[in-house]
């Protein structure tokens, strides 16, 4: 730039990056407080428009929005005590004892981890049902008894709640995990040399340093519960009973009720919100605080004979939770009918065929899967890469407003935020409902806190000062962040790009009340087959996605690290 041009920016080089900047907070306000403002709007007001307080009142005093509300609560509940319960004593077997087959314990809690709900609520139904389930037909060969007979029924409160439990639990488990790999074994050691016993150790040290991660994996925990809509959708709905979830999109069936809708997500949207602040002051508690560094790595607990029924107390889990549902999925996939025959003759490709070849439905959802993934992915990946180095480096004043736009959407149930872009964007001045454009902002937007928190802890690795030197020879902050720390962290860059993908073309809560004929994806196509009945295609098309989402985890591993950066000059 020339010296006039240097003084009429008072001596300053005007940087183009502090609009760009600009412009991008203002469109994640819109993406954001758009929606939440419409669903406030409907949420108190009549149809005339007049304003109202008669859908609360309603939400509070009707039978049929009271008993929802309850199962909610009761699932939530239990789902959260189970996960604890079963999760926090499988993470201290992984990470600190001697149990046999540890690593390939924790790769199938990564497996279930990744396993779309839906999906799981699925295969249960496939080994469960009271008629058709698996389980119910070999228990029914193996003691010679009627078709009435049966030994498990997926359609109740409890299958529900065990269904939920088996892709929540993991949750609590990284989160525990993750906590006691960060304990120094120095303060073990000391308790052990000071004559203190193993379990002495553990309650006394151990489980005061980790009690902050439990307690916030068991808020998660709930958090999932109650936000689900795949599971009640499949297993509580013909078992004639609705969770929230389920009766918010029943409000958009006809005749359609948007303003109790409204009103209907926001208490999910309330407990959400109180329930995230509580875990975030929960792991940012001091009141166990490790001073100095790991100390080195932490001698395993012999458990002794106890070793076998630890490991079987954890393949029971996992058993439950991948083990099972999987060889139900393939069995299906591969079967002619639901009827157990061993027959070569019972097996066949038909279901492929039948999905891939005759089934009208199938490449038009694959398109629109594939394509919004990709676009959701990469557009999420650039948003929260520049977001994250705004809010790292305090790049320009309201670099904060940026983070808390970028983290928002965590505390936005799917099925809430869903209810909210269908008000947004079927009224003008933007009227997008049934096109892919309302599905990608749904996508993107729920998957903007995946990407900012991955790079959020990339940029916390490079020193500011190799940015500096850039500035210094007159780069723009945009061009520092393409030339110089976009390919430090490019395996940061690729990671996020996988994870968003993946849990973009997973996306059902949202998707469910935003698609037309045109506009389906798979999440979408298995939901609508599950209602006809249609296990084996439900099936084919369930472990096409897990085969994709495998894939993708494994690219997305197999990267190489960035080279290390120094943190000092």
């Amino acid at each position: 730039m020339n010296g006039a041009a240097t003084q009429a920016f008072g001596g300053r080089r005007f940087d183009p990056s502090t609009p760009v900047f600009a412009l991008l907070a203002l469109l994640l306000a819109a993406l954001i407080f758009l929606p939440m403002g419409w669903l406030a709007v409907f949420s108190l007001t009549d149809r005339a428009g007049h304003l109202t307080l008669d859908h609360f009142a309603q939400l509070l005093s009707d039978d049929d929005m009271v008993r929802p509300l309850a199962v909610t609560m009761i699932v939530a509940t239990s789902v959260a005590l189970l996960c604890t319960l079963v999760a926090a004593p499988m993470a201290w077997l992984i990470a600190r004892t001697d149990m046999p087959l540890a690593r390939p314990v924790r790769l199938l809690v990564m497996a279930s981890f990744v396993t779309p709900p839906f999906l799981g609520a699925v295969a249960w139904e496939i080994l469960a049902a009271p008629n058709s389930g698996l389980i119910n037909q070999l228990y029914r060969l193996a003691f010679d008894l009627g078709r009435e007979s049966r030994l498990v029924d997926i359609y109740t409160l409890l299958g529900l709640i065990l269904a939920i439990a088996n892709y929540t639990f993991p949750y609590v488990f990284i989160l525990v995990a993750n906590g006691l790999d960060r304990i120094p074994a120095d303060m073990e050691d000391a308790s052990s040399i000071l004559g203190a016993s193993r379990w002495r150790t553990a309650a006394r040290i151990t489980i005061p340093l980790v009690l902050p991660a439990i307690l916030a994996g068991t808020l998660i925990a709930f958090l999932q519960a109650m936000n689900n809509f795949g599971s009640p959708a499949i297993i509580a709905l013909p078992a004639g009973f609705h969770t929230m979830t389920t009766k918010i999109w029943s409000m958009f069936q006809y005749p359609p009720q948007p303003g109790l809708a409204a009103a209907a997500a926001v208490p999910l949207l309330v407990i959400t919100i109180m329930l995230l602040r509580t875990q975030h002051a929960m792991l940012g508690r001091r009141g166990y605080a490790v001073v100095g560094g790991k100390g080195g790595q932490s001698r395993l607990v012999r458990l002794g004979w106890l070793r076998w029924p630890a490991l079987g107390f954890c393949m029971l889990v996992v058993g439950g939770a991948v083990i099972l549902p999987y060889a139900a999925l393939v069995l299906t996939a591969f079967a002619k009918t639901l009827t157990i025959t061993w027959s070569p003759a019972g097996f066949g490709l038909d279901n492929f065929r039948f999905v891939f070849f005759e089934f009208s439905s199938t490449p038009l959802a694959l398109k629109n899967t594939f394509m919004l993934g990709f676009a959701a992915a990469t557009v999420g990946t650039v948003v929260t890469l520049v977001i994250a180095y705004v809010v790292s480096r305090r790049a320009v004043p309201g670099h904060g407003l940026l983070g808390f736009l970028a983290t928002a959407p965590i505390a936005i149930p799917g099925i809430v935020f869903g209810v909210g872009l269908f008000f947004a964007y079927t009224h003008p001045p933007l009227v997008i409902y049934g096109t892919l454009a309302i599905m990608f902002i749904a996508f993107l937007t729920t998957e903007l806190p995946i990407g900012f928190q991955q790079f959020q802890a990339a940029f916390r690795g490079i020193h500011i000062e190799l940015e500096e030197a850039s500035r210094i020879l007159g780069a723009s902050r945009l061009r520092a962040l393409k030339d110089v720390i976009a390919p430090l962290i490019v395996t940061a860059v690729v990671s996020t790009w996988c994870f968003i993908f993946i849990a973009a073309i997973r996306e059902l809560s949202a998707a469910v009340l935003l698609y037309t004929a045109n506009t389906k994806v798979l999440s979408v196509v298995i939901y609508d087959l599950n209602e006809n009945g249609e296990l084996g295609s439900i099936a084919v098309l369930g472990l096409l996605l897990l085969v994709v989402t495998f894939a993708i985890i494994a690219l997305a591993y197999r990267l190489p690290r960035a080279q290390s950066i120094p943190t000092s000059a």
